[in-house]
């Protein structure tokens, strides 16, 4: 893991050659770490640049105990853009998954020069409902109580599909260990940023970079009608439904979500 002053992230090179063909950032979601994104490394060796964040607060917690409190998506928006500065990129093909698709929204409210293009993984555009916000308070309550490893238990069968639980036992080992490397205070900050975010739907419209939008068919988070929905409202978007996967589809069915980025960055980007 790399740094600059506070901000930290992973910096992977194109394989092979001297220049990247382009710098592709993957934000993670929530509660888990960079290295979510492990299975998507090898689009260094097809010629990218990967920058992989670590977002505010997340990481062991000796690493982010420097981090100042996160109160609002915008702030990890805010530090993901501070971020590209630092490395003097311009324009970025940004992809997030579950809360980094929310960065992603608001990255793009704030800054759209730096999208070439956007990847939407398992994520949403609307805000939280009432329900679901009281639902993010007693997720604070248990973290506070019970820590990391109690929020495991209760977002697991949420997190990953069906599927995955039968056969792929090592990656929901994966998910738990990402989830309880993080500190309580980490996930409650976040809750508070998940539970206040804006509606991003208005901003739909207004997207005009190549769209790519991912879903898990067993995706009981953000299920596939809510990416249905983007697909009509972002002009031009493509839609691509994982089968086998939930709602970490990028770890639960490595292959085809690779396939299908691939596809993406070949045709449209």
């Amino acid at each position: 893991m790399l740094r600059i002053g506070r901000l930290r992230f992973l910096d992977v090179p194109p394989v092979g050659q001297s220049r990247p063909v382009g710098t592709l950032v993957f934000i993670h979601g929530f509660p888990l770490n960079p290295s979510m994104w492990d299975p998507q490394l090898v689009f260094a060796g097809r010629g990218w640049r990967l920058i992989v964040p670590e977002l505010r607060g997340f990481g062991p917690g000796d690493t982010a105990a420097g981090d100042p409190p996160t109160t609002s998506i915008d702030d990890y928006a805010g530090d993901t853009i501070d971020l590209l500065d630092q490395l003097h990129v311009e324009s970025a093909v940004i992809c997030g998954l579950s809360m980094g698709g929310y960065i992603v929204f608001s990255m793009f409210r704030h800054a759209p020069n730096y999208f070439r293009a956007m990847v939407l993984a398992d994520t949403r555009s609307q805000g939280d409902t009432p329900e679901a916000v009281t639902g993010r308070k007693n997720m604070q309550q248990l973290v506070r109580d019970r820590g990391p490893a109690a929020v495991a238990d209760a977002l697991l069968p949420k997190l990953v599909g069906d599927t995955t639980r039968r056969e792929r036992p090592a990656v929901v080992d994966q998910v738990r260990t990402q989830i309880t490397g993080n500190s309580a205070e980490s996930i409650a900050g976040a809750l508070t940023a998940l539970m206040t975010r804006p509606d991003s739907t208005p901003t739909l419209s207004t997207i005009r970079c190549p769209v790519q939008i991912i879903v898990g068919d067993e995706d009981a988070i953000t299920p596939p009608p809510l990416s249905e929905q983007m697909h009509r409202d972002i002009p031009g978007s493509e839609l691509t439904v994982i089968k086998g996967a939930g709602h970490m589809s990028n770890m639960e069915q490595p292959t085809l979500f690779n396939d299908t980025l691939a596809r993406f960055l070949e045709h449209r980007v």
